[in-house]
């Protein structure tokens, strides 16, 4: 991909048709519109991580290596689960960071952000999974820390951001985004 439009592989973790968080996902690639294309990264075939196929990875684990290898940059956009990431999400990471010495993602930068009904949006799964960006050797974006309360409606059906301010901040989320995967590719 070019360096004026970069590709960026989308993590959601969240595998339910209404997802919140995937509507989060689809409105922050409308906003960057022409900027960046989006390749959102299929979870939902790949079984349980178990490093005794590390020697022969089955198809839908080199797919999901794939596409983190061909994007210029990663975007988890995660809900959270009893205070942490969801394991689907936890289990695409698993997949893609092995076997050991084939780090799908590293190198690569990357941004984290996700919505929930509750006060705090997804502050504390946010901040486990930047714990492991870090040792996977992701270059994650620091600020603007994006912890979006959804409320009904925030999203409509053509994936625009109702409410003013949100959309507002999103902006400015998209944009530092952006800028952050141009310090790093080619």
């Amino acid at each position: 991909m070019s360096k004026n439009c970069p590709n960026v592989a989308v993590l959601v973790g969240s595998l339910s048709k209404e997802s919140i968080n995937r509507k989060l996902a689809l409105a922050i690639q409308k906003i960057a519109g022409a900027r960046a294309q989006f390749h959102f990264v299929a979870l939902d075939d790949l079984p349980v991580y178990n490093r005794d196929i590390d020697a022969a990875y089955p198809e839908n684990y080199q797919r999901l290596k794939k596409d983190i290898e061909s994007a210029d940059a990663v975007l988890f956009v995660t809900p959270e689960n009893n205070r942490s990431v969801p394991a689907v999400l936890k289990n695409a990471i698993d997949i893609a960071s092995r076997p050991w010495g084939k780090n799908s993602f590293a190198h690569k930068p990357g941004a984290v952000i996700g919505t929930s009904t509750g006060a705090i949006g997804t502050a504390l799964a946010q901040q486990h999974l930047r714990n492991i960006c870090v040792f996977l050797d992701i270059y994650m974006m620091a600020q603007p820390e994006s912890f979006i309360r959804f409320t009904e409606g925030l999203v409509a059906a053509d994936a625009a951001i109702t409410d003013d301010g949100t959309r507002g901040f999103l902006e400015g989320f998209v944009n530092s985004y952006l800028a952050w995967i141009q310090r790093f590719i080619q």
